[in-house]
């Protein structure tokens, strides 16, 4: 299904401009959030809140039936990769890394996704057009860890984005994972099932790293506490469920046009409401980057 031949229904585009918002600016939030709110406990109450709510919803409101026994290991399994690790790694480093810059790395995801289907299933590599993508792609990536790029993040500030690198590769091995696994037929109640044990396995990881002593609630400003609400409730629910709604309605390629529109969201919400720089290097990176995901994600499939 081509984007450019099939009319796209009104309800889609409104569903899909509120991924690009509410994902792109959960970034900025991110950083407010953990500037008084432990990293790892932050981001463990918030999904496992918001997976409480969304599989309620789902089971006693929708009326889905209760999953089976052998949905919930691919379920924790998955939401460990991807919640733990991957979004457990850019919480920790959203204290170093500005958030615009941060989601520029993530976005680095389509990339490693295409790189593991090739590797997975063998055969022909990628077109030369995606292959130019991929090319392109880590070229940003590398501009942006670079320790001479002018983005004033400082030495720990480059090791928590090279630390982001890595979990978004994790992100990409944990969501071909979850595509294969065995789940309920509801995509909603499967990703509640993910955020609520990845949220356990979060509030473990914040417990071992001793997030937990010396943890006052009374310390975490209204600034953090406002983050996290708007993280639990829109960031996840209303992201998710409208993401999944397209998935339903429409293609999985324009679904994927997020990857290379919530950058965007997140370098301008950036600048305009943490004072983050739009340096030279950062420009040239996002063109790349930004550039790549796009050329990546709307290939043709073979």
């Amino acid at each position: 299904m081509s984007l450019r031949t099939h009319p796209i229904p009104g309800g889609v585009w409104i569903a899909l401009s509120a991924v690009y918002l509410v994902w792109g600016s959960t970034y900025l939030a991110i950083r407010f959030a953990v500037v008084t709110f432990p990293p790892f406990l932050m981001a463990g109450s918030r999904f496992l809140v918001s997976g409480l709510l969304l599989f309620a919803w789902m089971r006693w409101i929708a009326g889905e039936k209760a999953p089976k026994g052998a949905h919930w290991g691919p379920a924790a399994w998955s939401g460990f990769l991807l919640l733990t690790v991957g979004n457990g790694g850019v919480t920790w480093a959203s204290s170093w890394v500005p958030s615009g810059v941060m989601s520029l790395l993530v976005a680095s995801v389509p990339l490693w996704t295409v790189l593991l289907v090739w590797w997975k299933k063998g055969g022909p590599g990628p077109s030369l057009g995606v292959w130019v993508g991929l090319g392109l792609g880590f070229m940003g990536v590398a501009l942006l860890v670079h320790p001479g790029a002018d983005l004033g993040m400082g030495p720990q500030g480059i090791l928590a984005a090279v630390l982001v690198v890595v979990t978004s590769f994790l992100w990409s091995v944990g969501a071909l994972y979850a595509k294969a696994a065995p789940k309920p037929p509801s995509a909603l109640l499967f990703t509640s099932m993910q955020m609520m044990t990845g949220g356990v396995f979060q509030l473990l990881t914040g417990t071992l790293l001793g997030e937990v002593r010396g943890f006052d609630p009374s310390a975490v400003t209204a600034l953090s506490w406002g983050s996290w609400a708007y993280l639990t409730l829109v960031g996840s629910l209303v992201g998710f469920t409208c993401f999944i709604w397209v998935l339903q309605k429409s293609t999985a390629q324009l679904a994927s046009t997020y990857a290379f529109v919530n950058p965007v969201i997140a370098l301008v919400l950036g600048w305009m409401l943490a004072g983050e720089t739009l340096s030279p290097s950062v420009f040239l990176a996002a063109a790349l980057v930004i550039g790549a995901v796009a050329l990546v994600t709307l290939a043709p499939e073979k």
